[in-house]
């Protein structure tokens, strides 16, 4: 036997892929293209075909082979694309691989299928010809063609033989894994070797590994370092996007979105969403996806397509359906993201091997041979950056990345300082590139890749998880780090020094700032280090170390020194450092009292010299205090290091003292001002970082710090409450925590506050493992990001809440948050002003955080969007055609020629709840592409209420459509309503695609229904029980349809579980029209329950009971077995039997959507023989609800500029309201005739219209633009700038008619004191009353204003 050679991984030989003729014998009768999906491929036969297919599409195929299996089988590898011969850089890259254990099969076979597909709709259908033109597509459809070979037909448990190779092995156990050695010789597994060749040179954006034995979606990691068999979630650095790319394929296949494929072997068996974490479910040490994830620039996820491995032939065509969809939407999600260029600045070419860094997720990826990247991101913003040896680094903040197709983002990187790179070399390097698919450094040779042997071995990766390249500085991983060497005291120039030397040494990971200035005007200075120290970044927690508050206590402040050159030097050589630098924005401040510091002196034990600031304050008295009023001035330190803490978003700290030997948690004083334990709300947390400082440190631990000066004192573990140790009002910690998101802990360093310089080495020691660990602690408990669940935007200051913990943290600008808590399971609420709160269930582990995403929906307004492109709003591109669609079914024998069309045969029988689940679902599963399936809740007994969707495009919001909502079971003793909707959504499901109508109602309407709202009622209830009651409420005895309040006034009790399912879906609007199926009589109310005097809309109500009568052939003649007063069949529901909390009441009330009830017949519940002829009664008139719902006036609203209003008010003649909703679409029915339409939005200028609404034509389309509202006290600015003109003038007119009248009557007092001197005696009398008299007209004329305008006066009316 000859000696295996272990081989480092990148050591392997990495060629490029070229085509190989099959030696295989093949038949080449084989016409290109599939049969009719009703057998399985052999080797022979699928060799034949793909040269066919390849012969035949020439221009988009590409068939070579990557390798061969133990027995010399061919790995064939179908490529597709525009010009398969060239490589555009352009393309990104992707690749499904199926068969990889030889006994699962169905994915081999749906992989021919989608080749098939693809080649053959190229060119006809837009969707296939834009992927094929614009991805590299590489499809392998057995990777292990040998174990197939061995596999039999039927086998739904698999065989061994055929799981593995020729040579026994699991080849998705024998890829090299991150957590241990893997080492598969190339002689055993040539398959491996000959694919992980293939991964390394093509640089795949996106691939799936398509396996058999159940339905889900897998993402990595598929294993862990504990290798836990089941449990044990092992988290990527990308794994939301992971769990992202696991939905889109699983939403998208009728089982695996339910979550419960029901296999035969594991009934139990489920996985929410249809997705879940390869090491939860169980560890797979040694698999692909992860290969590639860590190896590969590839994310892949591995799907399970079926129950059984190798299931009949003639379940093929059925297994393709099913897949079809999902194989291409995740193909689809190749062009998401980010992608560019990164070229080099003098030559202008493209450079290979750059590391794109994407900021806060700690996995890069590298730049192709032309400098392509392609990097898989969510929505969101990024900063992002390109890393190359040589090179100086490019970062770009805040690149935002939106739904859809990447956004493109190129580099240009310049040489470094003092590493040349001329034109000549960067256009070598790039030529070796191409050759080699590595860059050389200039002025190197490159050395020649190995050519692997079969003696090499395929060993495991031992790196670090991380992918976070090291600075140009630092090589590969050393340990040990690298120490502090220089233990000195520094003054404030000698640390001012020091902080400016480590900010321009390391400026990629270390930033120095100032908070402000000490009484003395010295710095208050602050390092961040992170890697991207400048900016917070999303979902980056901020931490912060703050030292030498009291000047006199200096340990603190050395050691943080020594921290930060120990962060700086050891980034990009140690794995724990690079791990919390990368992770974590750590801020550092070296000394909040640089003053103090300058006057304290070397030796101090227990002194105060120095200890205050210069003004003479503690400044850890002079915070604000919750227990006691700090009446002392606040210092400028203090009012500095406030402002700091409010404008970053911290989660932990520790503010380093000197003294003793202790971690001091809050609270630090109390009310009443004494010694005693004073309890947080965070009690167990503060525990819990607190003794991951102390356990680190083994002196501090003991518990008895400082023996020799304080005898009697114990800590326990080396923690303390501050308050039982004694009181500290006005510290700091007590403030951060009260009024920040921070937690904050004291930490008391040693017994000598200014110890000899010769001691500062063994602090250092003793606190230098406690200081990393302390950082580690920001990284436990839960955090996420509060986001609007329309606009996908973060929402800033939103609450976080846990219940039964009296403190709330907030969220930060962008909508991430952080909240600190020890292990076990906790019920986190969000909310936010405009907002519905949002509760969910999380547990917190051990050892990491939890991510807890909320997505939080408004406060009674509909979904925010704007107007899609194309004409506006109707489904149909041709309206004219939909319009004469609509009339032919409204008039004449149009529905009646409808149901004839579409008879059904069917045997009728009551089914149960479980029944009436498993029909439901089988209708999703038959038909997954017009219907999708949801729980709107449970029962009193925990039944579930699902309602049933049915759309040609079920999972996506459609606001231009009508939505119609059908909904029985309200009673559970009349389930003749239930049945009539279960066979109506068959009907419906059977229909589609085959008869046009039925068609074309399906792909302009969305269909909602809600057979059975009382699952434990209708287990209650007896059949051939016509007037019984059994059954009819809940199990708690409730009437369901008493239950239905939308005022909180009004409710005594809280809802019924059924009653808040179904007012979710209600409130959920959007809903055009309702019709509700009862039993107990025959006719069709209209709201309302509740006994009202006058019933807006009540035209309109009626009208819809009156079109469910008239197709009714019974209804609107009325039944003698049950008679009612209501004519022609219908009647208003207060007049039937009048009672409050109605459903139909609410909907029109709350969900502002008209409905109706309709009673199906005299017996509440009739033998089960009668339901052939009540649904044949009742088929027309459902049907005609369909029609109706697109009937009355629709429109949009929007802006001067085009962009859609949403959430203006339509009110129709002048009562009856609805909103506009997404794209500022709104639909409204009516009753026929004219109407006045009125809209209202915030801002603008409200707009009338009016509008003839027809009984047999499909609804009037209306665009209402509204134009901003530029009126002053609700009139016209024109005529309220005029009328103030106006009124200006008339005051400057009085103004100057009083003064000629004061003037005149002055003059005249001069004239008679002129003849009163020279007829004083005869004119005396009659002077003075002259005088009294002028006096009082003077008076009356000035306060007397007969100038008013009547453009006065009517401005002060309307004022």
């Amino acid at each position: 036997m000859e000696p295996h050679i272990h081989v480092s991984l990148f050591c392997l030989f990495i060629g490029v892929v070229s085509p190989r003729t099959a030696e295989a014998s093949v038949d080449t009768r084989i016409k290109p293209g599939v049969d009719n999906y009703s057998k399985y491929y052999n080797y022979s036969a699928l060799t034949g075909l793909l040269q066919n297919m390849a012969n035949t599409y020439p221009h988009i195929t590409n068939l070579s082979t990557v390798g061969r299996s133990v027995q010399g089988r061919e790995l064939w590898v179908m490529r597709i694309t525009k010009d398969p011969n060239t490589d555009d850089p352009g393309k990104p890259r992707f690749k499904y691989v199926g068969n990889m254990h030889g006994d699962e099969t169905i994915s081999r076979q749906v992989l021919v299928y989608l080749v098939d597909y693809l080649l053959t709709k190229y060119g006809e259908d837009q969707r296939v010809t834009e992927l094929v033109n614009t991805t590299d597509i590489y499809i392998m459809p057995s990777m292990n063609p040998d174990g197939f070979e061995k596999s039999v037909e039927g086998e739904c448990d698999g065989t061994d033989d055929g799981r593995v190779n020729a040579r026994k092995i699991d080849l998705n156990r024998s890829f090299p894994d991150q957590f241990g050695e893997t080492v598969v010789t190339k002689e055993d597994a040539p398959e491996v070797w000959s694919v992980i060749q293939w991964i390394l040179a093509k640089r795949f954006v996106l691939s799936a590994n398509l396996h058999g034995g159940t339905v889900v979606a897998s993402y990595p990691f598929d294993d862990s370092a504990n290798h836990r068999m089941q449990g044990a979630y092992s988290r990527s650095d990308d794994d939301l996007l992971f769990r992202y790319l696991a939905r889109v394929y699983a939403k998208k296949h009728p089982v695996m979105r339910t979550g419960h494929p029901n296999c035969p072997d594991n009934p139990d068996e489920s996985f929410e969403e249809g997705i879940t974490n390869g090491a939860r479910w169980y560890d797979v040490p040694g698999g692909m996806q992860d290969f590639n994830y860590l190896h590969g620039n590839c994310l892949e996820i591995t799907m399970e397509l079926s129950c059984c491995k190798y299931p009949p032939a003639s379940e093929l065509r059925s297994e393709w359906d099913m897949n079809r969809e999902s194989l291409m939407a995740y193909m689809e999600m190749v062009h998401i993201g980010l992608r560019g260029y990164v070229t080099e600045a003098n030559s202008g070419s493209g450079l290979p091997d750059v590391s794109i860094v994407v900021a806060g997720i700690n996995h890069n990826l590298t730049t192709g041979q032309h400098g392509e990247y392609y990097r898989l991101l969510l929505p969101g913003q990024y900063n992002i950056s390109a890393i190359a040896p040589g090179y100086t680094t490019q970062t770009f903040h805040n690149v935002l990345v939106t739904k859809g197709k990447a956004t493109e983002l190129n580099f240009t990187v310049r040489p470094a300082p003092g590493v040349p790179v001329t034109t000549s070399a960067a256009t070598s390097a790039q030529s070796t590139t191409q050759s080699t698919g590595k860059s050389t450094p200039q002025g190197s040779t490159p050395a020649p890749e190995p050519t692997p042997s079969a003696e090499n071995k395929v060993p495991a990766s031992s790196g670090n998880r991380s992918a976070s390249p090291p600075p140009p500085t630092a090589g590969p991983g050393v340990s040990p780090p690298l120490m502090p060497q220089d233990f000195r005291h520094h003054n404030y120039a000698d640390m001012e020094l020091f902080l400016r030397r480590h900010s321009v040494e390391f400026p990629a990971i270390a930033h120095l700032s100032s908070v402000g200035r000490s009484v003395q005007g010295r710095e208050l200075y602050v390092m961040v280090i992170s890697d991207n120290p400048t900016v917070h970044e999303h979902g980056e927690p901020e931490f912060k170390y703050v030292g030498n508050m009291h000047g006199n206590e200096v340990v603190g402040r050395e050691l943080l020194l020594n921290l930060i050159e120990y962060l700086c030097r050891n980034y990009g050589n140690n794995p724990e450092v690079t791990q919390l630098v990368n992770s974590t924005r750590i801020q550092i401040m070296p000394s909040m009292n640089p003053d103090g510091y300058e006057v304290a002196r070397e030796g101090d034990k227990q002194g105060y010299l120095g200890r205050n600031n210069s003004n003479n304050f503690d400044l850890n008295r002079n915070f604000p205090d919750q227990f006691v009023n700090i009446t002392e001035p606040r210092q400028p330190e203090t009012v500095a290091v406030m402002s700091w803490l409010e404008s970053v978003p911290f989660v932990l700290s520790a503010n380093l003292h000197g003294g003793s030997l202790v971690v001091n948690y809050p609270y630090d004083d109390d009310r009443e001002g004494v010694s005693k334990y004073s309890k947080c709300p965070d009690d167990e947390v503060f525990h819990q970082v607190s003794r991951a400082y102390a356990q680190e440190n083994a002196l501090m631990h003991k518990g008895h710090p400082c023996e020799m000066l304080y005898p009697e004192e114990y800590f326990g573990e080396g923690i303390t409450n501050g308050a039982n140790w004694y009181n500290v009002p006005g510290g700091m910690q007590d403030w951060n925590y009260l009024n920040t998101n921070c937690f904050e802990v004291t930490i008391e360093l040693g017994c000598v506050k200014f110890p000899w310089e010769k001691d500062l080495p063994k602090y250092w020691e003793q606190n230098q493992r406690s200081m990393l660990q302390f950082i580690h602690q920001v990284h436990r408990g839960v955090k996420g990001t509060v986001s609007d669940i329309h606009t996908g935007s973060g929402i800033p200051n939103a609450t976080i809440r846990v219940e039964g913990i009296d403190h709330n943290v907030t969220t930060a600008q962008t909508g991430d948050y952080w909240r600190l808590l020890v292990p076990g399971t906790f019920s986190l609420i969000a909310s936010a002003r405009g907002y519905e709160p949002m509760k969910i269930y999380a547990t917190i582990p051990k050892d990491r955080v939890e991510v807890v995403d909320f997505k939080l929906s408004r406060v009674g307004a509909g979904p925010e969007g704007r107007l899609p492109a194309g004409p506006p709003p109707t489904q149909d591109p041709s309206v004219e055609e939909f319009q004469n669609f609509i009339r032919y079914l409204s008039q004449g024998e149009g529905l009646e020629e409808l149901v004839r069309s579409t008879a059904t045969e069917n045997s009728y029988r009551y089914r149960s709840e479980r029944e009436i689940a498993e029909s439901l679902r089988g209708l999703l599963l038959n038909f997954p592409k017009i219907t999708s399936l949801r729980s709107l809740g449970q029962s009193v007994d925990f039944r579930t209420i699902r309602a049933l969707e049915i759309s040609n495009q079920p999972d996506e919001a459609e606001p231009s459509e009508p939505k119609i909502r059908f909904v029985a079971g309200i009673h559970g003793n009349a389930p003749v309503g239930t049945e009539l909707l279960l066979e109506f959504a068959t009907f419906l499901c059977m229909n589609y695609g085959k008869n046009p109508a039925i068609t074309r109602l399906i792909n302009s309407t969305r269909i909602v229904i809600l057979p059975l709202i009382n699952p434990d009622g209708r287990q209650l209830a007896e059949e051939r029980q016509c007037t019984s009651t059994r059954g009819m409420a809940n199990a708690r005895g409730k009437d369901l349809d008493t239950d239905f309040f939308g005022n909180t006034s009004q409710r005594v009790v809280e809802a019924q579980p059924e009653t808040r399912a179904v007012m979710k879906l209600i409130l959920a609007r959007g809903q055009t029209l309702s019709v509700s199926l009862d039993g107990g009589a025959l006719l069709a109310t209209y709201p309302y329950d509740k006994p009202v005097q006058t019933v807006e809309k009540e035209g309109t109500l009626k009208y819809l009971a009156n079109v469910y009568a008239r197709n009714h052939p019974r209804m609107h003649l009325g039944d003698p077995a049950c008679p009612s007063p209501g004519q022609g069949g219908v009647l208003r529901a207060a007049e039937r039997q009048s009672h409050m909390g109605s459903m139909k009441d609410f909907s029109v009330d709350f969900g502002h959507c008209p409905e109706i009830t309709v009673y199906t017949g005299c017996c509440m519940f009739p033998p089960a023989e009668q339901l052939s002829k009540l649904w044949a009664e009742n088929k027309k008139a459902l049907l005609s609800m369909l029609v109706e719902a697109h009937k009355g006036v629709r429109g949009v609203v929007r802006d001067q500029s085009g962009k859609p209003i949403v959430g203006a008010m339509i009110v129709m003649n002048g009562g009856v309201r609805v909103y506009t909703a997404a794209g500022g679409f709104f639909h409204a029915l009516l009753v026929p005739g004219s109407h006045d339409i009125e809209a209202f939005a915030d801002g603008y200028q409200h707009q009338r219209q009016k509008v003839v609404v027809s009984s047999h034509e499909a609804a009037s389309v209306v665009i209402i633009s509204l134009n901003m509202d530029n009126r002053i006290f609700g009139l016209p600015r024109e005529f309220v700038v005029a009328a103030a003109a106006a009124s200006m003038t008339a005051l400057v007119l009085t103004a100057c008619i009083i003064w000629c009248v004061c003037s005149a009557k002055s003059n005249q007092q001069k004239d008679g004191f002129h003849r009163l001197r020279q007829h004083r005696d005869d004119y005396e009398d009659e002077i003075r009353l002259t005088s009294m008299g002028s006096k009082k007209a003077l008076l009356g004329n000035e306060f007397q204003d007969e100038s008013e305008s009547d453009e006065e006066t009517l401005y002060a009316n309307k004022l």
